[in-house]
């Protein structure tokens, strides 16, 4: 950018630090702090910190020692920025932010998965709270990652990379950051939040150490038809905010004995559990011609659904077939 010819004794290379030490735990947290009921940032998080920090902090002090020596004014670096960090840290340095990066990505991607597996444990219709924006910005933000690797291993084993090559990396990753930055933005992260609080044992006051997934009572064929008739009998499932609690209570059971009775004796997790009546329905409808009068959409809006996304992908899943193939082929 011209930046070094105009200015021969600028300081500025004590100051162009590489953030991604930090970037990696901001993404993480900021995963975090998406799919966890009532985040809050503790004291404990600043460790995730802990490497920007220590960097940032010997960067400094290096300048400091350098300022302190005569002639410095003059330069653009002094003797510990040459002699210590552009000969040793900065390569120690391009060693340990690869792996951090990496280990920091998977952590992520991981927390994110949890957090879908969770939401089909206990919610019906999960296309609003599946969060696709996150899984676009990590996919990006991964590809991202492994180019700039693949950019620095070029540039320092086999070719010279000024800046002309590399900046399309920066020009991107602004692009992305500005994306996840928008998007966050304007996502409700409050309503999130709260359905995802659903999770937390109080809402259905049982104690908070009380482990919601490990009842002692033993499933009893009672307990099951009592499940199978509110869905058959009582079409529990036409409620489109069904969720684990509301099925719970019209069971009059905890929802820790609902879902194992989903899980085992119905060999399937909530989500599918509902929305495999749906799918019924919606085949009980077409059988009696309501096609004729409704969508595709508006029947399936009738059985339960509540958007077109989640529906158009339930009914291939169970059926292996498009909503449309189906009344074809019926």
């Amino acid at each position: 950018m011209g930046w070094y010819d105009t200015f021969r004794n600028t300081k500025i290379n004590y100051f162009l630090i590489n953030i991604a030490v930090a970037i990696a735990p901001l993404i993480y947290l900021y995963i975090k702090s998406l799919t966890t009921s009532k985040f809050k940032f503790k004291k404990k998080y600043w460790w995730h910190f802990s490497l920007a920090i220590l960097y940032v902090a010997y960067r400094l002090s290096i300048y400091t020692y350098d300022a302190l020596q005569p002639g410095f004014k003059d330069t653009q670096n002094g003797i510990l920025k040459i002699e210590l960090d552009e000969a040793y840290v900065q390569a120690i340095m391009g060693y340990i932010e690869t792996p951090f990066m990496l280990i920091y990505l998977a952590f992520t991607f991981q927390l994110f998965y949890n957090y879908r597996k969770k939401i089909i444990q206990y919610f019906s219709n999960t296309y609003k709270l599946e969060l696709n924006w996150i899984l676009t910005f990590l996919v990006l933000f991964g590809f991202l990652f492994v180019y700039g690797t693949i950019q620095d291993i070029i540039g320092s084993r086999f070719i010279d990379l000024g800046y002309q090559q590399r900046w399309w990396l920066n020009l991107t990753m602004a692009i992305v950051t500005l994306y996840v930055g928008v998007k966050g933005y304007f996502t409700d992260t409050t309503k999130l939040n709260k359905l995802d609080f659903a999770f937390s044992p109080k809402t259905i006051g049982i104690p908070e150490d009380a482990n919601i997934f490990d009842e002692e009572k033993s499933i009893s064929e009672e307990d099951i038809t009592t499940v199978r008739d509110l869905m058959e009998t009582d079409k529990a499932y036409l409620n489109p905010e069904l969720n684990l609690s509301d099925l719970a209570k019209m069971a009059n059971m905890s929802r820790g004995q609902l879902s194992e009775i989903v899980n085992t004796a119905f060999n399937k997790n909530f989500n599918d559990f509902v929305n495999g009546y749906r799918v019924e329905a919606f085949k009980d409808m077409l059988k009696e011609n309501k096609h004729q009068q409704l969508s595709l959409l508006g029947i399936a809006q009738e059985c339960g659904f509540n958007s077109k996304a989640t529906f158009n992908r339930v009914f291939k899943k169970l059926t292996d077939l498009s909503p449309t193939e189906f009344l074809k082929n019926n």
